[in-house]
């Protein structure tokens, strides 16, 4: 009978949805309950568990990592981190202003260092339902559970200083917003296996990317426009916007309304469906 298909149809898609509310709510007291533990605890909480296992791998792309959505639908999430730090305190307002205008959303990777600096600004963008606020580390380290350096920068040392560098950020952004964040890009984008595990089990999901947009914006115009223009459905593009002295702007404000022309709608990251 047509009808008692039909009942049957809503009743399961009922159940569905009662389930992943429920999961959902399951995530997210846990992720509240993260954050009221002392960070004291977590260090040897976190530290029995993981502190002794030896990493297996050391990279972008390591197991664990988001590296693309579904390619079902034709969205594109444009992700920008902010590092921080003695050259990369600084604001793309052209780009900023661009996205506002157009109505392009974004996901933003923020160290605690550029909020430090730039408070009014950080508030501004929060509040913007436009952008997501994301996780990009309390010292721009990469993720590591031995010290491992990328770029020649230092990782955090041990699983306790890696709990800091992931959690200290998150309750910053999560007591300055009223919302904790729920993906995390390390300083450098490089991890291994074990530091995601870690992250993952501190409620972040590790945020990778599939188009390089601008190489730590030092892409010229032409090669950010044209990196950007390689994206495909699924895609996670990373561009850097705390350097306007860069390109990285001018190439996204070029390449980004070709995008929509072809058919492709932005997201933020908590939007896509991932692999």
């Amino acid at each position: 009978m047509p009808s008692m298909k039909l009942h049957l149809t809503i009743l399961a898609s009922a159940i569905m949805t009662l389930a992943i509310s429920a999961h959902a709510a399951a995530v997210s007291e846990e992720t509240r309950q993260i954050s009221e533990v002392p960070i004291k605890n977590l260090e040897e909480s976190f530290t029995r568990k993981f502190g002794a296992t030896t990493p297996l791998q050391w990279g972008e792309n390591v197991t664990g990592v988001i590296t693309g959505g579904s390619g079902a639908a034709k969205k594109i999430a444009l992700t920008m981190d902010a590092c921080g730090g003695h050259k990369g305190m600084g604001i793309d307002m052209e780009l900023i202003t661009f996205l506002e205008r157009e109505k392009i959303p974004a996901t933003l990777f923020l160290n605690a260092r550029w909020i430090d600096g730039n408070m009014a600004l950080f508030e501004k963008l929060a509040s913007n339902p436009l952008f997501e606020i994301a996780n990009h580390g309390f010292a721009h380290k990469p993720a590591s559970v031995n010290g491992e350096k990328a770029y020649g920068i230092s990782g955090t040392r041990n699983v306790s200083e890696l709990v800091d560098e992931i959690e200290l950020n998150a309750r910053k952004i999560g007591r300055l917003t009223g919302k904790r964040p729920a993906f995390y890009r390390s300083g450098t984008a490089f991890y291994d296996e074990v530091a995601v595990k870690v992250a993952n089990r501190l409620g972040q999901k590790v945020a990778g990317f599939n188009i390089l947009g601008d190489a730590g914006a030092t892409f010229s115009r032409e090669k950010v426009k044209e990196a950007i223009l390689s994206a495909k459905p699924g895609a996670i593009i990373i561009i850097h916007m705390n350097h306007p002295e860069a390109e990285t702007g001018k190439g996204a404000i070029s390449a980004l309304p070709e995008l929509i022309r072809r058919g492709y709608r932005f997201v933020k990251l908590s939007e896509m469906e991932m692999q």
